[in-house]
């Protein structure tokens, strides 16, 4: 299909809960000297300008990074990812937003390295553009295809992000089929799995779906940020789900999370959702 362009949605409260937490997780690895690898399934263009172009057509920005930007009491976790993204804008303007690679990028040492796969035609030739000069290994193809090349990558330490357009109902199935894959190749890596909040019932399902996967430690989290509409259509929330989560991760979320519904929520069916499975 190939229609879906980030563009469209770039800085909106979805992007504001996985960019958080992908935040949290590069913090994480980077805590040890050895190198990981970022992975990034579906990379985007990388950045994204919110000032003209697609961005602003919806303006889903304003009711995401833009509640976040000025703020002055956000909690220390979530302080940290709206702090990078104002080194994106010097001037203290919210003008670009930038990507889940664009984000790693910014935090890898020059021990770690990325590997980035797109298959728009035209978001491959930005990303391709953005990233000229830093060493990422970028691929216009399927990211799902790709994993199974790239596991286990050399350091055996890796954050791969798994986010698709979900235009496809075939993608649901595709991230269940490519997570038991890469669990069986590495099986110690950190996995991320952005999904969003629909009536479908495709959507309904995957956290239970990836919750059955054989793996000992997984974690949830998902930000509703409004109700349903009666008709059944858009997006009202979006989840994380993480297999291999940080051991402390669930009391971050606990931290945050009420502050996310309190400032993204847009009536009163904003609510979130925490669960965790421990590492017996």
């Amino acid at each position: 299909m190939l229609s879906y362009r980030h563009a469209f949605h770039a800085g909106n409260h979805a992007d504001v809960l996985k960019h958080f937490i992908e935040v949290q997780l590069l913090r994480h690895l980077a805590q040890k000297e050895k190198a990981y690898w970022y992975i990034d399934t579906h990379a985007g263009a990388g950045c994204y300008r919110l000032d003209r172009g697609y961005a602003l057509q919806n303006a889903e920005f304003e009711s995401g990074i833009a509640r976040l930007w000025s703020r002055s009491d956000l909690p220390e976790p979530l302080e940290a990812y709206v702090r990078l993204v104002r080194e994106f804008n010097p001037d203290g303007q919210l003008s670009l937003y930038p990507g889940s690679p664009l984000i790693a990028q910014k935090m890898m040492r020059d021990q770690d390295r990325m590997r980035l796969f797109e298959m728009h035609p035209s978001d491959s030739e930005l990303l391709v553009e953005n990233f000229r000069g830093t060493g990422a290994l970028i691929q216009r193809g399927d990211g799902f295809a790709a994993l199974k090349a790239l596991l286990p990558p050399p350091p055996r330490r890796a954050l791969v992000l798994i986010d698709p357009p979900y235009e496809d109902k075939e993608d649901y199935r595709r991230v269940v089929s490519a997570l038991k894959e890469g669990l069986k190749r590495f099986a110690s890596g950190v996995y991320a799995v952005w999904y969003p909040e629909l009536t479908r019932i495709e959507a309904r399902q995957l956290p239970a779906q990836l919750k059955q996967l054989p793996v000992k430690s997984w974690l949830n989290v998902s930000l509703r940020v409004q109700n349903a509409s009666g008709e059944g259509f858009g997006m009202h929330g979006s989840g994380m789900f993480v297999l291999n989560p940080p051991w402390n991760m669930h009391a971050v979320l606990q931290e945050v999370m009420p502050y996310l519904v309190r400032i993204l929520g847009q009536d009163g069916g904003a609510s979130f959702v925490l669960e965790h499975q421990a590492d017996a």
